[in-house]
């Protein structure tokens, strides 16, 4: 049934798009307003929900990422709309430039864009693309993930409240249905979650040249430079560690320190993440992890760096008794003495545990980076703007936070997105509004006979040459 209901949308939205063209600006603003208010209005029941899909998750937390952090995409796209739709002038090469010839490129909506959804942030990460699909002038067709069945149960309830379903929709359900999904003939697709899905949503979409934006995951690095702030840099990596306990594609993966520092980078560790969380069970700032599956995958993951000779240093401020208790919350985990055969030194981890790796010297470490897939982030601490350079101009990442984590995907007019198995194509801002346009090349001839002028028009002869001649310069 899900099939028929997937195609009839499609087959609903894309008539109605045709329909409408041209999409108007005036139109774009009303249904990025109706999207902003759907979130603001349904606040509060976003944030339970999300806390029955979790276990528990901070409210305040659903309500800085999830719920503010969707308006804020919409708010920026209204307020620039008008610079990002108006038509860009291009040049007109000699000597059709002096004959009046003229060039364009015109924005122009792509029709219907499908948005595959992950379960760490449901909401933010489904309205942030509705903002650049809604002011590119497109419909969209949601896929919630089925961890998060209350939140994708709310959107499907509250979404006619605001939009009809040529407009927007959504779809929830397992594999299956998250199959067929990708294999819809979209205009567009964007797929959020990780990276061995994101190639099969890949090859799922090859079928019918979809073109498809994937925002995947990887293993971010942090490195600690020359004379950083060891107190400042600390907190701010336990901050990014155990904002949704971990579960986020941009959280700090592995830390790289001088190996006369680990031990202090240990200890500052510790003490951010105790003041910050001096409690965990019933502490209502700190979220659970998603679901006994992948509680059960970061235990695991644990015990098989122990016996591979990790040393594993568990901050639990309060001595509270985990094993005791049917919470899916999990303390910060800081692992010393890694070695690459480790499982958590091979995948992303998604969950509060953080790798520390030795380094001697500033291109030890960005070997390190290096010989992995490159990440979707990279964080750089440390006031030397020379070694500082040398980093970022060493290693290839979607994108970087220097002094901080994470934050460089919260600045709307920068591009987000990854880079080989972290991603490819990227939003956000007037680059979402692009990746989901088509940008339509318009060029208008002179009144001039210029094919007759370039000695384009047969018979040829000396005009024909001329041009070849003056075209030949470089």
């Amino acid at each position: 049934m899900y099939n028929m209901n997937l195609t009839d949308t499609l087959c609903a939205q894309r008539a109605s798009f045709m329909d409408e063209l041209p999409v108007s600006l005036d139109t774009r603003r009303d249904r990025l307003k109706r999207a902003a208010a759907m979130i603001k209005e349904h606040g509060q029941h976003f944030c339970d929900a999300l806390s029955e899909d979790f276990g528990h998750r901070s409210r305040e937390q659903t309500m800085l990422t999830d719920v503010a952090g969707s308006i804020a995409p919409i708010a920026h796209a209204l307020k620039h709309l008008d610079d990002w739709a108006k038509p860009d002038k291009r040049s007109v090469q000699f000597p059709l430039n002096l004959m009046g010839a003229k060039a364009w490129v015109e924005y122009q909506p792509k029709g219907v864009v499908g948005v595959i959804s992950p379960w760490n942030f449901p909401v933010n990460l489904v309205m942030g693309p509705v903002a650049g699909i809604f002011a590119a002038g497109n419909r969209a067709m949601v896929k919630s993930s089925e961890y998060t069945p209350a939140t994708a149960a709310l959107f499907e309830q509250i979404v006619g409240d605001y939009f009809a379903p040529d407009e927007l929709a959504f779809f929830s359900g397992g594999p299956e249905v998250g199959k067929a999904f990708a294999e819809l003939p979209f205009d567009h697709l964007i797929f959020t979650g990780a990276t061995g899905i994101g190639r099969h949503i890949l090859h799922a979409a090859a079928d019918n040249l979809t073109p498809v934006t994937l925002e995947l995951g990887g293993k971010s690095p942090v490195i600690i430079g020359k004379n950083a702030d060891m107190a400042r840099t600390t907190e701010r990596i336990a901050l990014g560690k155990m904002l949704n306990a971990g579960q986020i594609c941009l959280a700090p993966d592995y830390v790289l320190t001088p190996a006369a520092q680990e031990p202090r980078v240990v200890e500052e560790l510790k003490k951010a993440a105790s003041a910050m969380y001096p409690t965990l069970l019933a502490n209502p700032d700190y979220t659970a992890i998603i679901n006994d599956r992948h509680h059960q995958r970061l235990e695991q993951w644990l015990d098989d760096a122990r016996a591979k000779g990790a040393t594993v240093e568990t901050v639990n401020p309060a001595n509270e008794d985990f094993s005791s208790s049917n919470s899916r919350k999990m303390p910060l985990h800081i692992v010393r003495d890694v070695t690459d055969d480790m499982t958590l030194m091979q995948e992303e981890i998604f969950g509060p545990i953080l790798p520390i790796v030795k380094y001697t010297d500033i291109d030890e470490a960005i070997q390190q980076v290096n010989r992995r897939d490159r990440p979707l982030g990279l964080y750089y601490f440390g006031p030397d703007a020379q070694e500082r350079q040398r980093v970022t101009d060493r290693t290839i990442s979607g994108g970087v936070t220097i002094d901080d984590v994470v934050f460089h995907v919260s600045m709307e007019d920068l591009p987000f997105g990854g880079v080989g198995p972290s991603g490819m194509g990227s939003y956000h801002g007037r680059d979402g509004f692009l990746t989901f346009s088509h940008a339509k090349a318009v060029f208008k001839q002179a009144r001039f006979d210029v094919a007759k002028l370039a000695g384009l028009k047969p018979p040829y002869g000396k005009a024909t040459q001329t041009s070849i001649d003056r075209q030949m310069k470089f």
